[in-house]
């Protein structure tokens, strides 16, 4: 998503920031009616020009809206009205940027709950998880199989082990994937998660596992190095090269890097 497209969904998400706060509690239910209109979008053309239209007025096609969704809570007509009256560049990234309102408002829930650490590590290990084992995150990513399927072998390996949270943001991404292949989509829960905290994410590989200390230090290298607190997320593989390997959205931090900005904190502090 870009340019105008990118520049709508920010504002409106940035709009709807108090009320999703001021409703955390409701935030899975939110999130639910949301997606409920992201699928009704996906599944036709003619709402998506309707909506995305730019010849026709923000107010026609919030009545359109109105109409359309008048059994949803009126906090979600309100912000798919929002949305529907920005100005998008393709059809498709309204529904996009709906649906990164619902998953916003189930991290809105989860803040709530106290819980949104939690759910951040729980989607870390399912990530760990899928990513290591090619054939399951085939069969959770089979777009063949029908999304009851795929929801039943989610339920079958990690049924009861997920908080309400985490459950419904991973059944949402395996059971409706809307085109996008399910490890980015977990990268991606991942980072929003961390952005909803206010830090940046760091994916941490270590050749061996890291002390208490060791990640102490680590942390406050990276949040040196980005200006930001910085979270982090440390899996284990003993072949990975140089001994450490951080990546934080697309830029890769070797032990290199490290090492210098180590020995420049140890410079600073004398």
């Amino acid at each position: 998503m870009r340019g105008t497209s990118q520049a709508s969904r920010d504002a409106v998400l940035q709009q709807l920031a108090p009320v999703m706060a001021a409703n955390r509690k409701d935030g899975i239910v939110i999130a639910e009616q949301l997606f409920a209109a992201v699928d009704a979008l996906d599944g036709s053309g003619s709402l998506r020009r309707a909506l995305t239209d730019p010849a026709r007025s923000a107010e026609s096609k919030g009545e359109l809206v109105r109409q359309l969704f008048a059994s949803f809570d009126p906090r979600v007509v309100d912000a798919l009205a929002a949305f529907a009256g920005a100005r998008w560049s393709a059809e498709d990234d309204l529904a996009d940027a709906i649906d990164d309102a619902g998953e916003r408002a189930i991290f809105a829930y989860a803040l709530d709950a106290g819980t949104l650490d939690d759910v951040e590590e729980q989607l870390f290990r399912v990530e760990r998880a899928v990513s290591g084992d090619r054939d399951l995150l085939t069969a959770l990513g089979n777009r063949s199989a029908t999304k009851e399927a795929r929801l039943a072998l989610l339920e079958g390996v990690l049924g009861g082990k997920l908080l309400p949270t985490t459950d419904a943001l991973l059944r949402r991404v395996v059971g409706v994937p809307r085109g996008h292949r399910l490890l980015p989509a977990l990268e991606r829960l991942l980072e929003d998660a961390a952005e909803h905290r206010e830090k940046v994410l760091a994916h941490v590989t270590a050749a061996v596992e890291l002390s208490a200390a060791q990640r102490t230090r680590l942390v406050s290298l990276l949040t040196q190095a980005y200006g930001r607190e910085v979270t982090i997320n440390v899996a284990v593989d003993p072949e990975v090269l140089g001994g450490i390997r951080v990546q934080v959205g697309h830029e890769v931090v070797d032990g290199t890097v490290l090492s210098r900005l180590d020995e420049a904190r140890r410079r600073l502090v004398g």
